[in-house]
C-alpha cells in the first residue's frame, strides 16, 4: 500500500464514501449517519465559514478514512473532534492512529490547546475508549444516561503543551 495522502477540502464524491464507511462501520446508527454526510454538504455549501474542518486520508486516490473537527464557539482554544472513522476493512493497520495525530497535528497549527471527543459507554464502544486512551486521551467527564438509560457520554481530552 502506498503511504497516506492528506486533504482538507471536501469533494462531493466524499458524500457517498462517508456515507459507505460510516454505515459499514456498525457504530453509527442511520440519524448519525445522515448527521455524518450533512457536515460535508454544510461544508461544501457554505465554506470554511461553516466551523466544520476535514481530514480525508487517501490511498491509492481512495479515502480510507476522514475527520471532521471545529473550534469549540466560546472557548479561547478548545475543539471538537466531531468525527473519526475508518473503513471497517482497514482497522487495525495504524491509519486511524496516523489520520488522528495528522487532524491533532492540524488542530495545533490553527491554534488548538486542547482536543474533546465524546463517546458512548456501551460495550459497542469499548474499542473506541481504548483507542482514545492509547493515544493520549484521558476520561474528563462521564454524563450518565446521556444517549439513553444505562448509555453514558464519555468525554475525553487531550491536553498539547
Amino acid at each position: 500500500m502506498n503511504m497516506l495522502l492528506y486533504r482538507e477540502q471536501p469533494v462531493v464524491s466524499d458524500k457517498k464514501v462517508v456515507a459507505t464507511i460510516l454505515k459499514e462501520s456498525g457504530f453509527f446508527n442511520k440519524e448519525e449517519q445522515k448527521v455524518g454526510v450533512s457536515l460535508i454538504e454544510e461544508r461544501l455549501t457554505k465554506g470554511k465559514s461553516c466551523g466544520y474542518f476535514f481530514q480525508f486520508a487517501q490511498q491509492d486516490n481512495r479515502v480510507k478514512g476522514y475527520t471532521c473537527f471545529g473550534a469549540i464557539p466560546g472557548t479561547q482554544s478548545s475543539y471538537d473532534l466531531y468525527w473519526i472513522a475508518v473503513s471497517p476493512s482497514l482497522r487495525g493497520k495504524g491509519i486511524g492512529k496516523d489520520l488522528l495525530i495528522h487532524t491533532e497535528n492540524e488542530i495545533v497549527k490553527r491554534g488548538g490547546s486542547r482536543v474533546y471527543i465524546e463517546t458512548s459507554s456501551t460495550e459497542l464502544y469499548k474499542p473506541t475508549r481504548f483507542f482514545y486512551k492509547n493515544n493520549g486521551y484521558f476520561l474528563e467527564a462521564e454524563l450518565k444516561d446521556y444517549y439513553a438509560p444505562g448509555d453514558n457520554k464519555m468525554l475525553y481530552v487531550k491536553v498539547f503543551s
